[in-house]
């Protein structure tokens, strides 16, 4: 199957050379970008895309998410509490999901990511309630599968409970063996060739969540089967001194003790780093999933991305759980992430162009995905759609990058088409066979169904 969108307004390719083709066409040809630009013009296709209204880009890259959070949106109890009180008031309410209702979490966020030009996520889940089944993120890897949209979740777990000092309750939380036991079975399903659809790796939650022990042996574990690390380091200064306080080390330092850098390991917001400490994560390859609407929401702080970025560390784009961020809409993520960087000193302060290769080669970067986040000959064929014609685009036409990014992301704008794999997913705004309404309906239903039996637990002596 071969596809041509022909003659786009503008290609962003993000290539080395960051260039901006003007009236120029695509070639895709099976998975993989065959031709941009002349070595495309003319060609022939069995599908064909008029892009003279388009705006091509790398699909965008979401690089930390907890879609299971999507039940929990905005609760009132919640609106206004940092992250230990906010995780304290939702833990009694999360202990209570099951593996359907986590199903019906993923197909709406999912979709809400492509709707947002999104080809590629990861998903942090670290909740596994013991009388659900064990096999909760096999229900996500299905609809993920269904939807079309590039996976690479991650096997959280939390082993430290409050029982042993730990934040979450012991109910929510699993022992060692059990943890190391899915993660083998789960590594068995990772597919490790170039342009895979599915990816794993393995995320123990937190250094207040996970025990030491667990760090270690999933580091190894994950180091024998070539899969990547990730987990939540130095979010909120209540973090910090917890780790002070219970292991006498800053949060990175005390990751580092446990093996817990390097080119294979990403962190999840890094808001609270000093000089020493982004040097660190510069100098081993260590990645950065940047989380501007979560950090504001919990009131965590803002993340230096702009000094990350200067001393070389990885960093992505991520728009973090539904219940810290309530939305999935990367696009907006990434406008977040340019306004966010205001806040600093004036040489702190991001591009539009920054921010668009953060979003896309960024992100695929930190996943360990060079194959994604260009538009290049040979690259697989992930690709964000965009209408300039849009009633949003109006007025912002000089540069259609940075006026989607900052007129469009503003009005929530959706791509025409999503391309994933060569594949169209979004197709004029729309997933081909997804009734929104009716998956809003579910998603309700379900949400309520969850908050309902929170409700009948803590009323039972």
């Amino acid at each position: 199957m071969s596809l041509l969108i022909r003659g786009a307004r503008l290609v962003a390719t993000m290539d080395e050379r960051g260039r901006r083709l003007a009236g120029a066409s695509v070639l895709i040809e099976g998975s993989r970008i065959a031709a941009v630009g002349a070595e495309a013009a003319g060609a022939s296709a069995d599908r064909i895309i008029e892009a003279s209204e388009l705006l091509v880009t790398p699909g965008l890259v979401n690089t930390h998410h907890h879609l299971y959070q999507t039940l929990t949106r905005a609760l009132p109890g919640a609106q206004s509490a940092p992250l230990f009180d906010w995780l304290v008031y939702h833990y009694p309410i999360w202990r209570h999901l099951d593996e359907d209702l986590l199903a019906v979490a993923t197909r709406t966020g999912l979709a809400e990511l492509l709707l947002s030009g999104c080809t590629m996520t990861s998903d942090h889940h670290y909740l596994f309630p013991a009388d659900a089944a064990p096999d909760l993120i096999d229900r996500q890897i299905e609809v993920a599968r269904e939807l079309g949209i590039r996976f690479q979740p991650t096997r959280g777990s939390m082993s430290l409970g409050e029982s042993q000092g730990g934040l979450p309750p012991d109910a929510v939380c699993q022992d060692e063996a059990a943890i190391l036991a899915d993660c083998r079975r789960l590594a068995l399903l990772s597919d490790p060739a170039p342009g895979a659809m599915l990816r794993i790796d393995l995320a123990p939650c937190s250094p207040f969540s996970v025990t030491g022990a667990t760090l270690r042996a999933v580091a190894a574990l994950a180091r024998e089967a070539g899969l990547r690390l990730h987990t939540h380091v130095a979010e909120s200064l209540d973090e910090e001194r917890y780790c002070l306080a219970h292991f006498g080390a800053r949060p990175v330092a005390y990751l580092e003790a446990q093996g817990w850098t390097g080119p294979d390991v990403w962190y999840a917001h890094a808001v609270h780093l000093n000089d020493a400490e982004i040097a660190l994560l510069a100098r081993t390859g260590t990645g950065v999933a940047h989380c501007p609407s979560s950090n504001m929401r919990l009131g965590s702080g803002v993340a230096r991305v702009q000094a990350l970025l200067a001393a070389g560390a990885p960093v992505g784009l991520a728009v973090d759980g539904s219940a810290s961020n309530d939305g999935n809409h990367l696009l907006a993520e990434a406008r977040q992430m340019l306004m966010l960087s205001r806040l600093h000193a004036r040489g702190q302060w991001l591009s539009a162009d920054e921010v668009w290769r953060v979003a896309t080669r960024g992100g695929a970067t930190v996943l360990g995905r060079p194959e994604l986040g260009s538009v290049v000959p040979g690259q697989f064929a992930d690709l964000a759609l965009w209408d300039l014609g849009s009633l949003e685009m109006a007025g912002a036409q000089v540069d259609p990058l940075g006026g989607l990014l900052m007129a469009g992301a503003a009005a929530g704008s959706r791509p025409r088409f999503v391309i994933v794999n060569g594949r169209v997913v979004v197709e004029e705004g729309r997933i081909p066979g997804l009734d929104e309404r009716a998956q809003a309906a579910r998603h309700n239903v379900a949400a309520a169904t969850l908050l309902e039996r929170a409700e009948r637990a803590r009323r039972e002596p």
